[in-house]
């Protein structure tokens, strides 16, 4: 049985779900923290090979035994697929008594993992405000992030040290608020993207040149001038 978050040493048998762009980073960065990474799943060939060059050498495994083996369990997974994840780990009994799980969908709270709660987990709600390229340079980006932590009362202190020992800056967000804080989210990230390729469109049926290196001094600092103006 694992132990109770207060009975624990600090370091962390760490196993990660999902192999995109998000959790060899957190893995990584956790990593760099001084957990121990138990191991990533991964199925196409493109997440064994990003996995690969995250995280080297740690294991790729099912996700029954990555599950049963972690401390932590990140489900660094789409929110399309993380219910029916959480409820069909449940089914088999996968989920620990005193293990935590985090998932790193913005939309959801800690609702979601009833299901691993039902059997002793410990949830937590981690998303990280930022774009995520699946590569290195995300490491030195987690550093100026702030990451949205939802989790009960007692709980919450834990998100946070998990958060601070990434690099980044934790925020709480309430349970009920996390669907606002997801549009939120969503609306910053989609309204960037299409108005930068409209822009950069525009510039390259005039004959432009790297339209995206002429934009970016502009679009940084806009973006800068408007998150100041913010309250």
């Amino acid at each position: 049985m694992t132990p109770a978050p207060h009975q624990r040493s600090g370091r962390l048998g760490v196993g990660i779900v999902g192999s995109g762009h998000v959790g060899p980073i957190l893995g990584a960065a956790l990593a760099g923290a001084g957990h121990a990474i138990i191991g990533i799943s991964a199925i196409s060939a493109a997440s064994v090979e990003r996995a690969d060059a995250i995280l080297p050498g740690v294991p790729i495994l099912p996700v029954p035994e990555l599950v049963e083996r972690s401390e932590l369990v990140i489900l660094a997974v789409p929110e399309s697929e993380l219910e029916a994840l959480v409820a069909g780990l449940a089914a088999t009994k996968a989920w620990q008594p005193g293990q935590l799980v985090m998932h790193t969908v913005a939309r959801f709270g800690t609702g979601v993992l009833a299901p691993a709660m039902a059997l002793g987990a410990i949830p937590l709600a981690i998303h990280p405000a930022m774009a995520f390229t699946g590569t290195s340079v995300d490491l030195a980006r987690l550093v100026e992030s702030h990451f949205a932590v939802t989790a009960a009362a007692p709980v919450q202190p834990i998100g946070q040290a998990l958060v601070v020992e990434m690099g980044g800056e934790p925020v709480i967000v309430a349970e009920a608020d996390r669907p606002a804080y997801a549009e939120a989210i969503a609306t910053a990230t989609s309204f960037s993207a299409a108005i930068v390729e409209q822009a950069t469109g525009i510039l390259s049926e005039i004959g432009i040149e790297a339209p995206g290196r002429l934009l970016a001094p502009l679009v940084r600092t806009s973006v800068e001038n408007a998150l100041r103006r913010a309250p």
